[in-house]
């Protein structure tokens, strides 16, 4: 089942969710349209289920990204640089499933923008807490608020993987790490 929800995930990130058929979806996961009805209900309940795996899958990678830095100011740099090898080229051109939700169904859909709040909320809640070990640590300075810096920090990110539907070099995307750093100092 988690195959053909990549594959589902693929799909929504490429096209989004109007865009989808559930045509499209039984060619990606490789299923009957029955299969898919049958396991998940209706295209919705797909997207639901391809969203929520998304997430525990991007919420890994950024977790093992960040697992090298020593220092919370480092392992900021290292989930900002994520978000920027995540921007560029074929798989910025994707797209982000949280970026295209929110700004395609969050607006109209409670439960969905439910689960695009809870997935923004929570990447906030981790960049603070990362801000946190730095001041503890030193490597960022005590002055620094924590919360209203990870609201910052998320806008940047989430603004990386907008601009990386657009095309955007690596170097165009790395330029902005550097930037955001300086507001750590």
């Amino acid at each position: 089942m988690d195959e053909a929800l990549d594959k589902a995930i693929r799909v929504f990130r490429e096209r989004g969710y109007h865009a989808t058929s559930v045509n499209d979806l039984t060619g990606a996961m490789e299923l009957a349209s029955g299969s898919i009805y049958k396991a998940f209900r209706d295209k919705r309940a797909v997207f639901l289920a391809a969203f929520d795996r998304y997430k525990v899958a991007r919420d890994e990678k950024l977790r093992n990204a960040i697992r090298a830095g020593k220092t919370g100011r480092d392992r900021i740099c290292k989930a900002l640089s994520f978000y920027v090898e995540a921007s560029h080229g074929a798989e910025g051109r994707r797209g982000c499933l949280v970026v295209g939700c929110a700004a395609e169904l969050a607006t109209f859909d409670p439960e969905i923008a439910e689960h695009v709040t809870g997935a923004l909320r929570k990447n906030e809640a981790f960049l603070a807490d990362l801000i946190r070990q730095g001041r503890e640590d030193g490597s960022i300075p005590p002055h620094i608020d924590a919360e209203a810096t990870a609201r910052v920090m998320v806008c940047l990110t989430q603004g990386l993987r907008i601009l990386g539907k657009t095309g955007r070099t690596r170097a165009e995307m790395a330029g902005t790490v550097d930037i955001a750093m300086k507001v750590l100092a």
